[in-house]
């Protein structure tokens, strides 16, 4: 699979590493590459398949530690209804919580960011002396290019 990516994005991943003292390895790189390029989340195995183009030797393992670094270093998001995995829109450049639309159709899952709606969460949360520590929104329904393709 021949990767046409954002060499800015990698650019600013690369420095993130760098400024973390963490080593971002031709696995862990390649890994974010193969993820960044397909608009769907890709499954772990689906990375793996994509992978075995390039390095013919990787196993699982090889994967799973790379998504493992990814998602730690807050570069991807876990797709958890799919057990799937999207890169992060602002690949941390702040910490945030995302919420995800995921079209049950065509499998595409966007990402959006709504402070309001986490803080509207948090004080909610707050009202029941509850505290999040994690969250996760996922909603599922159809996208507009699919929706508009159902309705020709």
């Amino acid at each position: 699979m021949v990767i046409n990516l954002d060499q800015t994005l990698l650019k600013q991943i690369e420095e993130i590493c760098v400024a973390r003292g963490v080593r971002l390895t031709p696995q862990r790189k390649r890994v974010f590459e193969l993820i960044c390029a397909n608009k769907k989340a890709s499954s772990a195995y689906e990375l793996l398949e994509d992978l075995k183009e390039s390095e013919p030797q990787a196993k699982p393992p090889t994967v799973y530690r790379a998504l493992d670094f990814l998602l730690e270093q807050g570069f991807i998001h876990r797709v958890e209804s799919t057990n799937s995995y999207i890169s992060c829109c602002s690949c941390n450049a702040h910490k945030h919580h995302s919420h995800l639309l995921i079209c049950d159709n065509c499998s595409n899952v966007i990402e959006l960011q709504d402070d309001s709606l986490v803080t509207l969460l948090t004080k909610n949360a707050e009202k029941h002396g509850f505290n999040i520590t994690n969250h996760v929104i996922e909603s599922h329904g159809i996208c507009q290019q699919c929706s508009s393709e159902i309705e020709e």
